[in-house]
């Protein structure tokens, strides 16, 4: 008969931030260990608060599946004896196997005859598992930090208090950091008290009777329910980011939205610091109106409910009273601030210790800047806006609103330069520039903002590298990764015909004015391996099939437009539909590279031509190299496919006509050349050997 079992663990308050992921760990974890005992069961569901971590599973089987497997020991060869009987090896593999030599059968595998014999395991009662499988469960699950308290040797995210194990009606009995396991479990730390929970299936009840919401569904419903009617009820529009309704989630166990008020003159202050302040410090949601403009109101989440709700409200906003008075006189002070003087601030922040000052890397920054506003031919006015921009980027970073909320880097830039006087491109594209921000944020909008951000995130990754700062595994803590998916989103953004190679040219050229600790063509080879993963994970953002991605990087990821471009045209022509109209080409394509990796020369002589089909196959390639590259320059790829595949027909005829490899060298150099410069056009599109069949 079926029965639920029950784990909770039982903890002072965990972060917030690690607590889904430890939801989802110990769900995961236990079902595979569910998996690898044989146990059957109906469902397992997770459930976490502030204070706990729990697993439920319903319809668990009483006792493990019986299993019946036939079990492979040694070959034939070596299984029995100059006398036909079984040999040592195996008469010892069957008794590893607890089973009668009588009883071992042979059988091929691959080719090869092996012994086998039929091993039979009867399944245990699940309720003489659970005692040491249960506490294994609670000490493996891994935290981002951890701590000891007491004497005890175990490291957990949090000090364990108490741990309920149930199966059905009965406590599973184990012991952990001096806790034993029970069935009593722990409401809302103020509204609620302990609670017998007397089976599995009642545990959620029993929780909501103690002010405790322990479905994670439920209760993020419920905050977005309480949040939904303040803003119905009032008109309001309120600013929910999903970040922090994830921590706010884990900061409460009975929620209650509430609104609170502050002054109306505190709105003087730019909108993003005030929000920033709201969310970053008080985890506050912010107010607007229809057109989304900040209104002097917020809404945060209670944990507990809603007694005495007007008296937490004015506690809130009194604490909100005394940020929003240091957020004032922080931007009362930057005003002051002369864009000169904090510039020369920055030659005294080290940047990196082999990369110099802040101040260096400014300079770096508008030095690469400069070059790649040259490289893209840019209007002088443009270019100018650039410089400039290049010059001021980071001199928000000595003001005292960025040093008490640094996420605001580039917002109050753009915000003092204005108030400095400089011209609204500069102001603008100085918060631009850090964009792409995250992986769900836009690239610069503005081209002077684009360049700009470019200069800056290909200093730092070229930076890093010079000195063998290069991302591996999940270490990444300069967010290289990011920075560089930020480069090509933003190319890609502005259609900005610039290479990633012409790129890469320009940082090193102005890191190795100061000199370089790695050689130069070390460091453009690792980034190149580098921006190609940044550019494969675009293109299979962009759906794009991973064999197509293969062919199409192949090819090289120099350019990225024209390789995302090419990557669209050739997945268009490889769809289940269209797969076998263009499959001949792909064939013909293969065949002209596979050959012409033995050519030596691409010098073609018209005069050794032997046969009609050579002629054929050179013009037709005279006339789609001029087509292709027309197509490349005006980036109609989809053309480029199209002069490509025209060479389909040539191709084929020319291979039925004529002996590629024939024995006159003349002819053979020649007939080589033809298909190496068939076979260098292939190649620039795509690597079409790597598509799937």
């Amino acid at each position: 008969m079926a029965k639920d079992l029950l784990l909770e663990i039982g903890m002072e308050e965990v972060p917030a931030r690690f607590v889904r992921a430890a939801m989802e760990q110990l769900q995961d974890k236990t079902v595979k260990w569910l998996t690898d005992s044989r146990l059957a069961y109906s469902e397992v569901k997770a459930y976490a608060t502030p204070r706990r971590l729990a697993v439920l599973v319903t319809g668990l089987a009483d006792k493990q599946e019986d299993v019946t497997e036939d079990v492979k020991g040694p070959s034939r060869k070596i299984a029995y004896d100059e006398n036909g009987a079984w040999s040592k090896p195996a008469l010892g593999f069957a008794r590893s196997q607890g089973a009668d030599p009588d009883s071992l059968f042979i059988r091929e595998v691959a080719g090869v005859e092996y012994v086998f014999a039929t091993k039979s395991s009867l399944g245990v009662e699940t309720a003489s598992l659970l005692p040491e499988a249960l506490p294994s469960l609670v000490t493996s699950l891994t935290f981002p930090k951890n701590m000891r308290w007491g004497d005890h040797e175990l490291r957990y995210v949090r000090p364990i208090r108490w741990l309920v194990a149930l199966h059905g009606d009965r406590v599973v009995p184990f012991e952990i950091a001096g806790v034993a396991s029970g069935n009593v479990t722990r409401g809302h730390r103020f509204l609620g008290k302990e609670a017998v929970v007397a089976e599995p299936s009642s545990y959620v009840e029993v929780l909501r009777a103690e002010h405790v919401i322990v479905d994670v569904g439920e209760r993020r419903k419920a905050i977005l329910t309480g949040i939904e009617s303040l803003a119905e009820e009032r008109g309001w529009t309120i600013g929910i980011k999903d970040d922090l309704l994830e921590e706010v989630l884990f900061l409460v166990e009975t929620p209650s939205a509430l609104a609170g008020s502050f002054d109306p003159s505190f709105l003087d202050i730019p909108q993003e610091v005030l929000i920033t302040s709201m969310r970053e410090h008080q985890r506050y949601f912010p107010v607007f109106d229809g057109e989304g403009r900040l209104l002097p109101h917020f809404v945060t989440v209670r944990n507990g409910d809603r007694t005495s709700i007007d008296v937490v409200a004015k506690g809130n906003e009194k604490v909100l009273r005394a940020r929003l008075s240091d957020a004032k006189f922080f931007y009362e002070e930057d005003k002051r601030l002369v864009i000169a003087d904090a510039l020369a601030k920055l030659e005294n922040i080290v940047y990196h210790e082999e990369l110099g000052t802040v101040a260096d890397k400014v300079r770096r920054v508008r030095a690469v800047a400069d070059r790649i506003a040259a490289q893209l031919r840019l209007e002088p006015s443009a270019a100018e806006d650039i410089a400039r921009t290049a010059d001021i980027c980071k001199f928000d970073l000595v003001s005292q609103m960025v040093y008490e909320f640094p996420e605001l880097q580039g917002i109050m830039g753009e915000d003092y330069a204005r108030l400095a006087g400089e011209r609204e491109t500069v102001a603008r594209a100085i918060n631009e520039h850090y964009s792409p921000r995250n992986a769900g944020d836009k690239p610069a909008a503005s081209l002077v903002g684009a360049v700009v951000g470019i200069a800056d995130k290909l200093d730092t990754i070229a930076g890093c590298f010079s000195i063998g700062i290069i991302p591996t595994g999940s270490q990444d803590p300069y967010a290289l990764r990011r920075q560089a998916a930020g480069i090509v989103n933003t190319l890609l953004a502005h259609e900005l015909e610039i290479t990633l190679d012409e790129l890469f040219r320009i940082a090193l050229s102005v890191l190795a004015e100061r000199g370089l600790k790695r050689e130069a063509s070390e460091v453009t080879k690792d980034m190149q391996e580098f921006f190609v993963l940044r550019v494969k994970n675009v293109l299979s953002e962009q759906a794009i099939r991973y064999d197509v991605v293969d062919a199409v990087l192949g090819a090289g990821a120099g350019d990225v437009r024209r390789t995302v471009l090419r990557a669209s045209a050739l997945q268009a022509v490889t769809t289940d539909e269209a797969k076998a109209d263009f499959r001949p080409a792909v064939e013909a394509f293969n065949r002209v590279c596979n050959l012409a990796a033995k050519a030596d020369s691409k010098q073609v002589d018209a005069n050794l031509f032997a046969d009609e089909a050579e002629g054929k196959l050179y013009e037709a390639w005279q006339e789609a190299h001029g087509q292709l590259v027309k197509a490349t320059v005006e980036a109609d790829l989809e053309g480029a496919l199209s002069a490509l595949s025209e060479l389909s027909g040539p191709i084929t005829t020319f291979f039925d006509a004529v002996m590629v490899m024939a024995e006159d060298e003349a002819l053979r150099r020649n007939r080589l050349a033809i298909l190496s410069l068939v076979a260098d056009d292939v190649k620039q599109f795509a690597d079409f050997s790597k598509l799937a069949g």
